[in-house]
C-alpha cells in the first residue's frame, strides 16, 4: 500500500486526512457508508453504487484480498473508497491479488487510515453528502471549491452507465420451468443465478429494451433489478412497467425495481437522509410476520402507508415489508394480480439468505398466473 499521503473533504468543509489506498488521484461522488463487516468484494462490484464513495464502517477491510468468483458484475463500480485498517497482507485460498492492487488496476482512487467511526457519525448526524478524495494535493479549499460544484445525486441517473450493452441469457438449472425477462437497471450476477436454480431461463435486457421487445420473448414473468441513481429520473423504465402491469404479465422488482413499482402504482419515492447499506438490516415481512436480517443498499424510498391498502391504476396495492430501524418502506404488491417488489437484496452475496424465498414467491406467482389461478 502506497504511502502517499491523502485527503478525504466533505462538501460542508469536514476534512480527513489518511494514505493513498488504489489509484493515485482525485474523485468526487456522494459519500455513503456501508455497515457490512464482510462481502466488501460484492460491494465494490454492485453497480447500485456508481456516482458513490463508499466509507466501510467495518475497521479492517482487505483480510481475504480479491478472487474471481465473487465479483457480481465486470468491474468495481464504486466511485472512491475509504477505510480505516487495510490489511497488509491478504489470507485466503481462493485470493489471487489484494484489494489495493485490485482498486489501483481498475483506477479507483481510495484513502485508508481515515476515523471511519467519526465520519459514520458524521454522516448519520448531516445526511449522506458529497466528497472528494485526493492524493495528489493536499489543497483542501481547491478540493472544497471542485466538490461544491459537482452535481448532486438527486435527480441523478446512472442506469445507461451501468446496464449491459447485449442481451444474453442465463439458463435455467436442470429442467426448464418458465421464462423470465430481467430489466437490467445495474443487475448483480447473483440475481440471474438465484432464479435460475428454480428452473427459469432468464433472459437479460438492456434497460432500453422496449414493451413490444419484452413481449416477444413471451416471458411468464418480468424483473426489474437493482441500480444507481434517483428514481426519479427513471421514466422509461416506469413507462415500461405500467406496460408490463397492463398485460398482467407477473413482475417482481428488486431495488431500484421496487421503486420504479412504486412509481408505476401513482406513488412518489424521496431521498433518505443517509440510507441503507450493509448486509445488517432488520426487516419485518407484514404478510408472514417474520423478521429478517437482510441485505440493503438503497438512499432512496418509496411513499407509501404502511398500514392499510391503497388505490392504484390496477386494484389495491399494500406495504409487504418494512424495516424495523426507521419504518421505510421495503416492500409493495398489488391485492389482485401478481406484481410485486422488496427493496433490498434477496439474492444477497454474500449474505445473509434469510429472505431467498423471495425467489419462490416469484415462482408461486407464475405457477398461478400458468395455470390461469
Amino acid at each position: 500500500m502506497s504511502s502517499t499521503e491523502a485527503i478525504l473533504v466533505l462538501e460542508d468543509g469536514r476534512v480527513f486526512r489518511g494514505e493513498s489506498y488504489g489509484a493515485i488521484g482525485e474523485t468526487i461522488g456522494e459519500i455513503v457508508f456501508s455497515t457490512g463487516m464482510t462481502g466488501y468484494q460484492e460491494t465494490l462490484t454492485d453497480p447500485s453504487y456508481k456516482g458513490q464513495i463508499v466509507a466501510m464502517t467495518a475497521p479492517h477491510i482487505g483480510n481475504t484480498g480479491v478472487n474471481d468468483e465473487d465479483f457480481e458484475s465486470s468491474r468495481i463500480w464504486v466511485d472512491g473508497y475509504v477505510v480505516r485498517d487495510a490489511a497488509r497482507v491478504r489470507s485466503n485460498w481462493r485470493s489471487n491479488a489484494t484489494l489495493d492492487e485490485a482498486l489501483e488496476h481498475q483506477g479507483v482512487v481510495g484513502i485508508a487510515g481515515v476515523d471511519t467511526r467519526a465520519l459514520t457519525r458524521h454522516l448519520r448526524d448531516r445526511g449522506s453528502m458529497r466528497g472528494g478524495i485526493s492524493s495528489v494535493s493536499t489543497d483542501v479549499e481547491s478540493l472544497l471549491a471542485r466538490v461544491n460544484a459537482a452535481p448532486v445525486m438527486t435527480g441523478a441517473s446512472f442506469i445507461d452507465d451501468v446496464t449491459t450493452e447485449q442481451a444474453y441469457v442465463v439458463p435455467a438449472v436442470g429442467e426448464k420451468r418458465f421464462t423470465v425477462a430481467a430489466i437490467d437497471l445495474g443487475i448483480k450476477g447473483m440475481t440471474p443465478r438465484r432464479m435460475a436454480e428454480r428452473g427459469i431461463e432468464v433472459h437479460v435486457l438492456p434497460a432500453s429494451t422496449t414493451f413490444e421487445q419484452i413481449a416477444a420473448i413471451g416471458p411468464d414473468g418480468v424483473f426489474m433489478s437493482n441500480g444507481p441513481g434517483d428514481p426519479a429520473a427513471a421514466d422509461r423504465a416506469v413507462t415500461t412497467l405500467k406496460q408490463v402491469l397492463e398485460a398482467r404479465i407477473p413482475y417482481f422488482g428488486i431495488c431500484l425495481g421496487n421503486q420504479i413499482f412504486g412509481r408505476a402504482l401513482g406513488l412518489g419515492t424521496y431521498k433518505l437522509v443517509y440510507g441503507h447499506r450493509g448486509i445488517n438490516q432488520p426487516v419485518q415481512d407484514l404478510t408472514t410476520g417474520k423478521v429478517e436480517i437482510t441485505a440493503h443498499n438503497h438512499g432512496f424510498a418509496v411513499d407509501a402507508p404502511i398500514e392499510g391498502t391503497f388505490e392504484t391504476p390496477y386494484g389495491a396495492g399494500r406495504v409487504t415489508h418494512v424495516c424495523l430501524n426507521d419504518q421505510v418502506v421495503e416492500g409493495l404488491a398489488l391485492l389482485n394480480q401478481p406484481a410485486f417488489s422488496v427493496q433490498y437484496h434477496p439474492e444477497a452475496a454474500a449474505g445473509p439468505h434469510d429472505a431467498a424465498y423471495l425467489f419462490d414467491r416469484f415462482v408461486d406467482l407464475m405457477s398461478s398466473a400458468k395455470a390461469g389461478v
